[in-house]
């Protein structure tokens, strides 16, 4: 279906599983510790000297990194998608009715006609104006790869949240390790609740103290969160968006 970004693949009432569940697969994730190395701003570390929670946290910086790169190229073929061929849609004259209505899908149709014998060629034509406008959009898409970029985007944002799983269940052994597992349940429910309710205010200003006081023992060490003192911006649940989706028929492309 066509959408709008803002697509994260968990419930609005966030990962809260993420601040009690332990998962038994966490011994057994990858690291991949140079990659992480490499996407952390020019941060040399040789990982494997680092806490293992840490070094986790360095991957899945990289993991919402690549998953806000391909949220941005999505948003800009969609939004070329809409602009060249507009959402799928056909249009309905219902006799006795003085609208031209809009539909989006066979569904609408349906709502909209019903069981009127009085309306038959209205339905063919408008089931047949909608199948060529979805051939017209799932050919520009095939052409520019929107649905592409998307199932992409979709693995991405599967692997920055089995990171994430792994890293709660995972045992921090320093400061800054602890610091790590904060800031991920602060992305995790920040961007997906409002900031300002509890648990979000108290968790950050639990964080920002952890943060303060190591920077002062040890003012080099690389502390997760320190680049973010305030609430991580909203993106997901209620009133956040307007998702307009594209219909879905026989024949239609995925």
């Amino acid at each position: 279906m066509a959408d709008t970004d803002n697509t994260r693949f968990c419930p609005s009432v966030t990962r809260r599983t993420l601040m009690t569940g332990t998962l038994a697969a966490t011994a057994a994730w990858p690291f991949h510790s140079d990659a992480a190395a490499a996407e952390t701003e020019g941060l040399e570390m040789d990982l494997s000297s680092l806490d293992p929670a840490l070094a986790l946290w360095l991957e899945w910086k990289a993991a919402c990194r690549e998953v806000e790169a391909l949220a941005r190229k999505e948003r800009k073929l969609e939004f070329k998608l809409v602009q060249d061929i507009g959402y799928p849609c056909a249009f309905l004259e219902i006799p006795n009715d003085m609208e031209r209505l809009s539909v989006f899908s066979l569904e609408q149709i349906d709502e909209l006609l019903g069981d009127n014998p009085a309306t038959p060629d209205i339905r063919i034509m408008a089931e047949a104006e909608l199948a060529a406008h979805q051939a017209r959009w799932d050919a520009a898409d095939k052409e520019i790869g929107w649905s592409a970029v998307k199932g992409q985007k979709v693995r991405a944002v599967e692997r920055e949240e089995a990171l994430a799983d792994a890293m709660i269940g995972m045992p921090a052994m320093t400061i800054a390790g602890i610091a790590a597992k904060l800031d991920i349940v602060l992305r995790e429910g920040e961007t997906w609740e409002d900031s300002s309710d509890f648990p979000w205010p108290q968790i950050r200003s639990a964080l920002n103290d952890i943060i303060r006081i190591e920077r002062v023992v040890h003012p080099d060490t690389l502390m997760p969160g320190g680049d973010h003192e305030g609430p991580y911006p909203r993106q997901h649940g209620g009133g956040y968006s307007m998702r307009i989706d594209k219909p879905i028929h026989a024949g239609a492309g995925v």
